[in-house]
């Protein structure tokens, strides 16, 4: 792989990127403070470019994309509440209940469509407690997933995140993007981050995955809700020291690594599109709109898994005939000829 100590070819998620020769050494080159002091300058730097980037008045630089999405739960909610989310959103799935446990929210789940929910199942799954003689819990927090990971790494259109925001608004309930891959969402649709997210009160965005950069998220939002944020992170354990190394890794990345997520969506499209031509696989193509791949088996996907481990191909299995492909910085032409040719030999 590309920049990357290994002979293996490891497609598993884009979490597994690590710094490049380049990240390292500006990042050594870092000037740093005592953030929980607020004097770090350069997370002080990363977090009031990534809030103008996204046309909100304030951010807030955290550990990992689940710690700034229950952040910006608790932030937004209070325990009792009911928050709203498509029924493969990572923040149900793969956030070990936090939203439950750290926020004392309960959740109503939406059908969606390849992970993208529409605005009219929105408005069906908004609950509140007045009306319902004490029956309901107070539904005031829509959460949306771009691009949405389950979904096969879809994007939702314009017209569909701003008609949710409007649905939000009308019942009464703040609104917040789970933006772990904003980025690729961004040069999928070409438009651009400020416009996307407007309607939106909070936006968590992740450098650890397409960005390429060893650690953290940063939340963006109003100067009043990153302020309740920062509590947040701070009961929450997230308050650092000398955070600058990392954030000046993400500065990197916001320099270097977005609009190279091109090269990773169009060679996604190509392994799909190999592989659907084969026999004992298929993959619905139009879910590949960004660096993901879901493939399905006719075999275990499990033993399809072991046996493209013996040929130096690490991929996860989530589900009993199903498969995932991630692409990402450090995948190069050689390798996505190596996921072809060994998917081939099992077909």
């Amino acid at each position: 792989m590309r920049d990357h100590p290994s002979n293996r070819v490891d497609i598993r998620s884009d979490t597994v990127t690590q710094p490049t020769a380049q990240m390292r050494a500006i990042m050594e080159s870092a000037s740093v403070g005592d953030d929980v002091l607020g004097d770090d300058l350069t997370v002080i730097e990363l977090q009031n470019r990534v809030a103008k980037l996204f046309g909100k008045e304030a951010a807030l630089f955290v550990a990992s994309g689940t710690m700034s999405n229950a952040i910006a739960i608790r932030a937004h909610t209070v325990p009792g509440d009911e928050i709203v989310c498509d029924k493969t959103a990572h923040i149900y799935k793969y956030e070990g209940g936090g939203y439950a446990a750290l926020c004392g929210v309960s959740i109503a789940l939406v059908e969606g469509i390849n992970g993208i929910m529409s605005p009219d199942n929105v408005a069906l799954a908004i609950r509140k407690s007045e009306g319902s003689q004490g029956h309901y819990p107070n539904g005031t927090l829509v959460c949306v997933e771009n691009t949405s990971n389950l979904g096969g790494g879809t994007c939702y259109p314009q017209q569909t995140l701003d008609d949710i925001a409007a649905v939000a608004n009308k019942n009464g309930c703040k609104t917040h993007i789970d933006g772990a891959r904003i980025f690729n969402a961004v040069i999928k649709t070409g438009i651009d981050a400020k416009r996307m997210t407007r309607d939106y009160d909070s936006v968590s965005i992740c450098f650890s995955k397409g960005m390429g950069a060893p650690v953290g998220s940063v939340l963006v939002g109003s100067t009043e809700f990153i302020a309740r944020a920062h509590r947040w992170r701070k009961m929450f354990g997230g308050g650092w020291r000398q955070a600058g190394i990392l954030a000046q890794a993400c500065l990197f990345a916001l320099d270097n690594n977005i609009q190279r997520m091109e090269q990773d969506h169009e060679r996604a499209k190509r392994i799909a599109t190999a592989i659907n031509s084969m026999d004992s696989f298929s993959v619905d193509l139009d879910t590949v709109q960004t660096n993901m791949v879901y493939v399905t088996c006719e075999k275990s996907a499990n033993k399809v898994v072991k046996e493209l481990q013996k040929n130096g191909i690490d991929l996860f299995d989530l589900g009993p005939n199903s498969v995932r492909i991630v692409c990402h910085l450090h995948i190069d032409d050689e390798d996505e000829q190596r996921i072809i040719q060994a998917f081939s030999q099992l077909s």
